[in-house]
């Protein structure tokens, strides 16, 4: 059974940092991209940042880039995403995903989601 799960949010200060993961179980992702999505309260899932399968490339939302880094361990099976000055606009609760469009920036880029993980950034 493939079973993708985050960890690390939680509740932080606004200027403060996080660094998420997403453990990857039930086969390999090697070959597979890895995307970041956050979804806040009312508003639809939005892209945040992707990775292709050797680390050659990485993509991000113009709201996170500079802010954001994502990257990942083929042998963990793993994808981080390294978040930095946080803001209040940055709450939202995070999805890992894992799919074979390189380059994805949509929810249908993806095959594989991970249940997702609460982000809180205080003022």
């Amino acid at each position: 059974q493939v079973k993708l799960v985050e960890s690390g949010g939680g509740l932080v200060q606004a200027g403060g940092s996080l660094r998420l993961s997403c453990a990857a179980s039930g086969r390999s992702f090697n070959t597979y991209a890895w995307g970041w999505f956050r979804q806040a309260p009312g508003k639809e899932r939005e892209f945040v940042a992707g990775i292709s399968w050797n680390r050659a490339n990485t993509h991000y939302a113009d709201s996170v880039k500079g802010q954001f880094t994502i990257s990942r361990d083929n042998v963990k099976n793993m994808v981080f995403l390294q978040m930095n000055n946080l803001k209040p606009e940055d709450s939202a609760v995070y999805y890992c995903a894992a799919g074979v469009v390189a380059g994805g920036r949509t929810i249908l880029d993806y095959n594989f989601w991970g249940q997702g993980i609460h982000v809180t950034v205080s003022s």
